[in-house]
C-alpha cells in the first residue's frame, strides 16, 4: 500500500478553507440572500412610489397652471370679493346709468358662512329705457365688488321715466380682517 504524505500545514489549511467555506455558506442563506431579496422587493416597491409621485406630480403641475390661469383670467372677480363695500361709492360708480339712483341703508343679512358678510342694499331709481338698466347690470358683474340683483325687480311707468325698485345683495370677504383680528387679540 501506498502511504500519502500530508503535511501538518496541509490539514490546518484544508480544515480552515473548510470552515471558512462553511462560514461563507451560512452567511449567505441567512443574510444575504434574504437582504437581497428584501432588497429587490423594496427597489419595486419604490418604482411604484417614484411612479405615483411622477403621477401626483403631474396632475399637481397641471392644477397648479389652472390655478394661475383662472386667477390671472379672474382677478376682477378675486379683487372684487377682497373689496369692503362702501354704498356712497357704489352710489357714484353706478348713478350714470340712471336718472336718479338711491340705496337704502345697508345691513347685514345672517351670515351662514364664516368668511364672509353678506350685505342687502334696497335701491330706487329713475330710468329713461330698460336698455340703459341692462347696461347697470352688465356693469355690474365687472364692477368692485360681488352683486347679485335680487328678484322681483319692480318696474312703474311715470310718463318719461319708469321708476324701478330692487334688493341687491353684496358679498364681501372678512376672513383676512378674522385673522387679523384674532393675531391682535392674541398680542
Amino acid at each position: 500500500m501506498m502511504k500519502i504524505n500530508i503535511s501538518r500545514q496541509y490539514i490546518y489549511l484544508l480544515a480552515l478553507s473548510i470552515i471558512l467555506f462553511v462560514f461563507v455558506i451560512i452567511f449567505a442563506f441567512t443574510i444575504l440572500i434574504p437582504k437581497g431579496k428584501e432588497f429587490r422587493a423594496d427597489k419595486v416597491s419604490l418604482k411604484k412610489i417614484k411612479v405615483e409621485q411622477n403621477r401626483h406630480q403631474v396632475f399637481h403641475d397641471k392644477t397648479f397652471e389652472e390655478l394661475k390661469e383662472l386667477q390671472s383670467k379672474n382677478r376682477n372677480i378675486i379683487t372684487a370679493f377682497d373689496s369692503k363695500f362702501n354704498s356712497q361709492r357704489f352710489e357714484k360708480y353706478y348713478g350714470k346709468y340712471f336718472e336718479r339712483f338711491a340705496l337704502s341703508e345697508k345691513k347685514i343679512v345672517d351670515n351662514k358662512y364664516d368668511n364672509f358678510d353678506l350685505y342687502e342694499v334696497n335701491a330706487s331709481s329713475k330710468i329713461d329705457s330698460p336698455t340703459s338698466f341692462y347696461s347697470f347690470l352688465e356693469a355690474l358683474n365687472k364692477g368692485d365688488w360681488i352683486v347679485s340683483v335680487e328678484f322681483p325687480i319692480i318696474f312703474k311707468r311715470d310718463e318719461k321715466l319708469i321708476h324701478s325698485s330692487f334688493k341687491i345683495k353684496v358679498y364681501t370677504n372678512t376672513k383676512k380682517e378674522k385673522i387679523t383680528k384674532d393675531s391682535n387679540s392674541s398680542k
